[in-house]
């Protein structure tokens, strides 16, 4: 891997009290992450050019107004705005893959190349605490689970008395964070495979990101496209571990997960730190009789424990699917580093509540469960889904991002009533049945317009549905091949759902033959 120069000037450039003035910054994309890196550089005294294909409207109004530049066009080809400009460094928005033009130029021409968490941790102490130092950071990552462990790490550590800001891939720019004037105990910081991509490059830097503790929940192919090969994947997702200070958390379920922290460059004395739904041994976190236990953060860990919440208070709060519950036992464990008191990890999970089209119930009518996982945009994420509910009517398809599905189908998708196949990749979905579960009915649905496709899908599951079914939206694929997102993918099949029910017309529901089916 390339590793972009830093010696020099930059070398100087870890603090927000340094001296910025008049560095040459050309940013990557204008989107949330793009503007917040630029409104954060102009505000330092950066010279800055925003470089986008297209400029969100919003933010593109805004540019003037922060003394920025703005360069809207063809990116096929290294503008020559760009080159001319000659930046001292480029920072990139996530969504700006390895091979992208304008990528290889900087990397080739020796630009040194940042993302948005190599930019924060530099300037990180813009507003710091009471002892004089600025926020610690816990970065988790993970093909899934990333949100909602973000959410539930947040709160524990809110009920335990820190002030505490999910940000990063959540969908709140860690820099925006970091420039918040009230301040911060803990950022609690989501990172993309594609964010760790970016902040690899620095390894030489004068100050490397250095956690207080670290997670990677789980690994499974995912934005293969973007990273190249799994192993790129792999490789991005390992940096959240290296330079971790106190905890290396990891999913004792998935083996790579420990690999990685076997392999990481850490802090001297940082620990691993196991997670999992068996019995724990000591330094790990798991479940004995029905109740969530730590037998990590306790000086007599090799014969006690220390009870977190039970099963029970978890189900009460409708985080009983087991992903969910080894997501709360990851959020414990960074929880726990920090030494928030079991009693505050409790108390949070009992008032949580999981986002919007995650395992999401949003009708029970006429006998069926209908459930919104459209944020299952993946097959580890659908497995997971499907585990929770077997025997569903499954929806399934979307843009599968260079993913095989044929291995979700062999272990998942042979236990479903029926697969009701969406988007445009259901080709190798139909494929995938027909070669590993070829019991299952198959149905495609192949509506053109956005607006007919959940109400054609809904219509056909609720004539296959019978009393005590679910039918579960669990796509494994990416949605922005016929939605504008996965929420919005989510919100259409509700709407549909509800529409369907206001109708109370079973009669008219279509007879699932009449689909073009295998």
């Amino acid at each position: 891997m390339a590793v972009a120069d830093v010696s020099g000037p930059l070398s100087s450039l870890t603090s927000w009290h340094a001296d910025w003035t008049g560095l040459r910054v050309a940013v990557l994309g204008l989107s949330v992450t793009g503007f917040s890196v630029a409104d954060t550089l102009a505000e330092l005294g950066c010279e800055v050019l925003v470089v986008t294909e297209q400029a969100d409207e919003q933010y593109a109004r805004l540019l003037p107004v922060i003394g920025a530049r703005l360069y809207e066009g063809g990116l096929d080809e290294v503008p020559a705005t760009l080159i001319e400009f000659t930046p001292d460094v480029v920072v990139a928005s996530p969504g700006f893959a390895p091979h992208h033009p304008v990528v290889r130029w900087a990397l080739d021409a020796g630009v040194a190349l940042w993302g948005d968490l190599e930019l924060a941790w530099r300037v990180r102490d813009k507003v710091v605490r009471g002892d004089g130092r600025p926020a610690d950071w816990v970065l988790i990552t993970g093909t899934n689970g990333k949100t909602t462990t973000t959410q539930m790490t947040a709160a524990m550590l809110a009920a335990g008395g820190l002030r505490a800001a999910p940000c990063g891939n959540i969908g709140v720019p860690v820099l925006d964070a970091v420039r918040d004037p009230a301040g911060f105990d803990v950022l609690v910081v989501e990172v993309s495979s594609h964010q760790l991509w970016y902040l690899s490059h620095q390894v030489t830097g004068p100050a490397p990101v250095s956690p207080h503790a670290s997670v990677c929940l789980n690994l499974a192919p995912d934005h293969l496209q973007w990273h190249g090969s799994f192993e790129a994947y792999r490789e991005a997702k390992a940096f959240v571990y290296a330079n971790t200070r106190v905890a290396c958390v990891y999913n004792r379920a998935d083996a790579a997960t420990r690999r990685m922290v076997e392999d990481a460059d850490v802090v001297e004395g940082a620990r691993a730190i196991g997670f999992g739904l068996d019995v724990p041994g000591p330094s790990d976190l798991g479940v004995v009789d029905g109740i969530l236990v730590d037998r990590a953060f306790l000086d007599d860990r090799r014969t006690t424990a220390l009870e977190l919440c039970t099963l029970d208070d978890l189900a009460a709060a409708g985080l009983s699917a087991p992903h969910i519950v080894a997501n709360a036992l990851a959020a414990a464990a960074l929880a726990r580093s920090l030494d928030v008191a079991p009693a505050a990890i409790r108390e949070a999970l009992r008032g949580f509540h999981l986002d919007a089209h995650r395992i999401e119930v949003v009708a029970r009518a006429d006998g069926i469960t209908w459930v919104d996982d459209s944020k299952a945009t993946n097959p580890h994420a659908a497995a997971s889904s499907l585990a929770a509910h077997p025997g569903a009517v499954w929806i399934v398809g979307g843009l599968l991002k260079g993913v095989d599905i044929a291995e979700l189908v062999a272990a998942r998708g042979s236990g479903s009533k029926a697969a009701i196949v969406i988007g445009v990749d259901r080709t190798p979905i139909v494929a995938a049945f027909a070669r590993h579960a070829p019991a299952v009915p198959v149905i495609e649905v192949d509506a053109g317009e956005t607006e007919d496709v959940m109400a054609r899908v809904v219509e056909i599951a609720a004539g296959i549905a019978g009393d005590g079914d679910v039918v579960l939206l669990a796509p494994a694929a990416a949605s922005f091949d016929q939605f504008s997102s996965y929420a919005d993918r989510g919100r259409r099949f509700a709407a549909a759902v509800q529409e369907l029910i206001a109708r109370g017309d079973d009669d008219q529901h279509d007879d699932p033959s009449s689909a073009r089916g295998r």
